[in-house]
């Protein structure tokens, strides 16, 4: 490989350049006479039998409940590693990044309920604007935040591990139907089994996985979103008991999953659902409260929630800024917390599955508009504020 691509694939910013490639080739395709290769591309039915048991769906499907549920996977070893042993072990550390993020999900939802309460089906929505696409956000804040303290960046991408907690229960508690108390039991079965091969300090990687995909299964046909196995599987892994190969388990597997994430699975997801077609399209069928009410509240709700309650947090005395930040600099990396893009799109998906395509366009304008203002403006400020030793208050 030569120096130049090798160089950019190790670059942090790298897999937000290929995010935004990715979904850019989907635009271009659905806006173009490549439109109906794009639409049946995704739905090629896929099957996988075994036995008696089948899974059946469509290549987007696979794609959202699949690979989807690989990212969460490493989201969930993230979260406990940040949790036994990192930015998150201590109250101290998570006291600013948890205020923030709770009002970064409570104030886009509030805006987005304000503009569709009167719409029962629209509401359905209404968790959409909260979400917050960590490698996107830590890409811009990469590129234009060079000089700035590395506490924002860690205060960032703890916010994003609150927001990604906050998105898990979100769907669990309500985007999930029809359960199935069969392929529940076995789903809870397959976690007991995981429990004893951490508690019995099981080396071997390959077993964990291959519970894990039973439990995959078994949640994919409980009617609770497969992606939930993923997240719940990793908590299973274990932190310092080594595999078979001499490393810590679960920084082994996180390590090598992250390229496969950043490179693979966030892009086939970003091509894969943020092809929206604007042919034939008016602007009242664009621009409706489900679109403003997730623009707004990814653009407004996020700098607005996360920035007051921080401020207010700070003041009070319960939390201090971010070691060697100014108001400014936070004000910045508030307005990235707006890039919604791959979550935002994912939870859409999970809230209008069952609408006719109007609602999906409607929610695919609303993230990317949203997510361009926070990303384009919140780079400006980023640049501009720099190591500037000003105060907005």
């Amino acid at each position: 490989m030569p120096q130049t691509i090798k160089n950019f694939f190790q670059h942090e910013a790298a897999s937000g350049f290929i995010l935004v490639f990715a979904a850019l080739i989907a635009m271009i395709m659905a806006n173009s006479p490549l439109n109906t290769l794009y639409n049946g591309l995704l739905e090629i039915p896929v099957s996988v039998r075994f036995g008696g048991f089948e899974i059946a769906k469509p290549l987007i499907l696979w794609v959202n409940d699949g690979l989807m549920a690989i990212f969460f996977f490493l989201v969930g070893l993230e979260i406990k590693r940040e949790i036994l042993g990192g930015n998150l072990s201590s109250p101290a550390q998570i006291t600013l990044p948890a205020v923030a993020a709770i009002a970064g999900i409570a104030f886009p939802a509030l805006i987005y309920v304000w503009f569709n309460a009167h719409d029962p089906v629209a509401m359905r929505g209404w968790a959409i604007p909260s979400a917050t696409d960590i490698a996107f956000a830590v890409g811009v804040f990469t590129i234009f935040g060079k000089s700035l303290p590395l506490s924002l960046k860690l205060f960032l991408l703890s916010v994003a591990i609150f927001d990604d907690i906050g998105a898990i229960v979100i769907i669990a508690l309500f985007y999930s139907q029809d359960l199935s108390t069969t392929s529940l039991v076995v789903a809870i079965t397959g976690l007991v089994v995981l429990f004893l091969l951490n508690r019995f300090q099981v080396r071997t990687q390959a077993a964990y996985i291959l519970v894990g995909v039973v439990v995959w299964a078994a949640v994919l046909k409980s009617g609770v979103h497969a992606t939930l196995a993923g997240f719940a599987l990793a908590w299973f892994i274990p932190m310092t008991v080594k595999n078979e190969d001499g490393h810590p388990m679960l920084e082994h597997m996180e390590h090598k999953l992250h390229p496969w994430v950043g490179f693979f699975v966030l892009p086939v997801f970003a091509f894969a659902n943020a092809g929206v077609s604007f042919i034939g399209a008016s602007l009242d069928n664009i621009f409706n409260p489900i679109t403003l009410g997730i623009a707004a509240g990814l653009f407004i709700g996020k700098q607005v929630g996360i920035f007051g309650i921080c401020w207010l947090t700070v003041k009070a005395g319960f939390a201090k800024l971010p070691k060697d930040a100014t108001w400014p600099q936070l004000y910045g990396v508030t307005l990235l917390c707006g890039i919604g893009f791959t979550m935002s799109l994912f939870i859409g998906s999970l809230a209008f599955e069952e609408q006719p395509l109007d609602y999906q366009v409607s929610v695919k304008v609303g993230v990317l508009v949203g997510s361009l203002l926070s990303a384009v403006i919140g780079a400006f400020i980023l640049a501009k504020v720099g190591k500037k030793e000003t105060s907005l208050v």
